[in-house]
């Protein structure tokens, strides 16, 4: 279940995040408003997973599967650009997230 719960709260801070890009600097009243509402969702799902992870794993996890998934739509939907380094930066992130996943495996045997 805390999986999922993180899962759901990283979902709404990306939607969030693409609605501020859409807001176009918050000059859309729709996009401007569904920012704070997904942010609201997201940061209060996150507030219920924190009950079973420790913080600096949930946030490490919730911060780069963010940046990850925030370039991803960046260079899908609005088109940004992209480059060699930029996805090897990409799937630096995704590496330290797994390696955080199985320290923390590790460190509890």
């Amino acid at each position: 279940m805390k999986w999922i719960l993180l899962s759901i709260g990283i979902i709404a801070e990306l939607c969030g995040t693409t609605c501020m890009k859409m807001s176009e600097g918050f000059t859309k009243l729709y996009p401007s408003i569904f920012t704070f509402v997904f942010w609201i969702i997201g940061l209060t799902i996150f507030l219920f997973a924190l009950k079973e992870f420790d913080l600096s794993f949930a946030f490490a996890i919730w911060a780069g599967l963010g940046i990850v998934g925030v370039s991803i739509i960046g260079m899908v939907y609005f088109k940004e650009s992209y480059s060699v380094l930029k996805i090897i930066s990409i799937c630096i992130i995704v590496v330290g997230v797994i390696m955080l996943n199985i320290s923390d495996i590790l460190l509890k045997e």
